[in-house]
């Protein structure tokens, strides 16, 4: 891969790529810019319009994030953690370490965030986000995942440098498969969160 020329981006770009070379600089630049409230309606922004506008909601953010994780040789490695129709999904770019999972993840939330290189399976890294994932209700809503997905898939596509928004990645998430984590008998004996996690859930970044 000739990375003065990657998949479009200018010397620019390849500039502030080019120096987070570890998962914790990469989260930290992510944790930098503003949550994109799309103020215009919807949005997937590509890498480089995120880079832009200095704005990304939380796939905008993964997406990215699974960009600069492949220029310094880790696969564009996405997961999709699934919730109820009641709630919204969240998607986090993966990275291995000494063959354990980690996560980068954009939110505007307190606790929905990086996940340390520290889980053997997929499914390990997944439930680490269940019981602080429920509604203002305290429903807890998360269900299911999905595989890690190469973004590699979509390179004829222009994902990386494209000037107009990329929502085959987000369209492909929804439709692929995905694992349940609960049974039905789990799901009807779940717990609402206590009123202090209810609180705590309500901070926000921004």
């Amino acid at each position: 891969m000739n990375k003065k020329d990657f998949f479009g981006l200018n010397k620019g770009e390849i500039a502030i790529v080019k120096k987070l070379n570890t998962p914790k600089k990469i989260q930290d630049f992510i944790n930098s810019l503003k949550i994109n409230f799309e103020p215009k309606g919807d949005t997937c922004q590509s890498p480089r319009m995120v880079l832009k506008s200095k704005t990304c909601h939380c796939i905008e953010g993964a997406i990215l994030a699974a960009t600069i994780l492949r220029f310094h040789n880790f696969k564009p490695l996405l997961l999709d953690i699934e919730s109820t129709k009641k709630d919204f999904d969240h998607v986090v770019a993966l990275f291995k370490v000494d063959g354990f999972w980690g996560a980068i993840s954009k939110t505007n939330h307190a606790v929905l965030r990086y996940r340390e290189p520290i889980y053997k399976t997929i499914r390990e890294l997944a439930m680490s986000y269940f019981h602080e994932y429920f509604l203002d209700s305290g429903q807890k809503t998360l269900r299911g995942y999905s595989s890690p997905v190469d973004l590699s898939r979509f390179d004829n596509l222009n994902w990386i440098s494209s000037e107009e928004e990329i929502w085959f990645i987000p369209n492909y998430l929804a439709d692929i498969k995905h694992k349940p984590i609960l049974t039905r008998k789990q799901i009807a004996n779940l717990r609402k969160a206590d009123k202090i996690e209810i609180e705590s859930g309500k901070l926000t970044e921004y």
